[in-house]
């Protein structure tokens, strides 16, 4: 059931103010809490960006969003309702990615709410871009973590051994000639890589290709770029601490240092790998967000 509404422009009503006020002042535990998982893990850092990306995203939409029908959606309200009692099972659950699901499916059934389907069309990409800032559940981002580590550390072994390096390895430990051992943590397994570049991608590709096939095609580049920048990352960590000391590759400014351009470095790439793709590949269908 809709009930078409005559408006123009984008500016809040008085019933629409409510509802935001309502939503925000609902879910500041919720914010609370991703906050506090955004500052204590390196690998969801990026979700403090996320909301802002996503406004400016919005922004995108400024021309056409005056020239859609306002449709008030009784569904959208059902539906909202729906959201707040799963919002309210991760509240009373202390279960922090349930709780942020439940903030970005309460903003899309807000809009539809509020402003009929036309309007979340529209705004389907900013509002689907808020999942990156909703954490992935621990319970399935810690076995991914390890496996990575093991992949990483045993591409590292077999590139340092090609130079000639002696080095064993013990699962995630190597141990050099001097007796020294070296850990390749949660750090250097490219997880922290993999889901801060993730956002940046999709971004990126939504605004720079013109197809979903070139938009994938960019987003998944960032898997083999993660992996090779923090291949690189352990492989010097390795030579600098057997020529002068794993106290010198694990600590002070050359460790910090190389977190940081590894991610540096990834994000260049991506612009250069999406540059590349939008002057040599051809265009066959042209699509520009409006």
């Amino acid at each position: 059931m809709t009930e078409r509404v005559e408006r123009s422009g984008i500016a809040l009503q008085g019933t629409e103010w409510l509802l935001l006020i309502a939503l925000i002042a609902a879910f500041a535990p919720a914010l609370v809490a991703l906050s506090d998982v955004w500052s204590r893990y390196d690998y969801y850092s990026h979700g403090y960006m996320v909301p802002l990306a996503a406004l400016w995203a919005a922004t995108a939409q400024r021309k056409v969003l005056p020239r859609l029908p306002v449709e008030r959606s009784l569904l959208g309200g059902v539906l909202l309702g729906f959201c707040l009692m799963l919002y309210l099972v991760g509240l009373f659950a202390s279960i922090v990615s349930l709780q942020g699901l439940a903030l970005v499916l309460s903003v899309a059934c807000a809009v539809y709410f509020a402003r009929g389907r036309a309007w979340l069309r529209s705004l389907s990409f900013s509002i689907s871009y808020l999942i990156f800032m909703v954490p992935v559940p621990q319970s399935l981002i810690t076995p991914f973590i390890a496996k990575l580590q093991l992949l990483v550390s045993g591409a590292a072994i077999r590139v340092v051994h090609s130079m000639g390096m002696s080095v064993y390895r013990d699962g995630n430990v190597m141990h050099l000639p001097g007796g020294e051992s070296l850990f390749v943590a949660e750090a250097c397994s490219g997880i922290t890589s993999i889901l801060t570049l993730v956002p940046l991608a999709v971004f990126l590709a939504y605004f720079t290709q013109p197809n979903w096939s070139r938009r994938l095609a960019l987003v998944v580049a960032v898997v083999p770029l993660a992996m090779l920048g923090n291949l690189t990352r352990v492989v010097l960590t390795i030579y600098v601490a057997r020529h002068y000391g794993s106290e010198v590759a694990t600590g002070g400014i050359f460790h910090e240092s190389a977190g940081i351009l590894t991610y540096v470095l990834g994000c260049f790439a991506l612009l250069a790998i999406g540059g590349l793709m939008t002057r040599v590949l051809p265009t066959y269908k042209s699509h520009t967000p409006q």
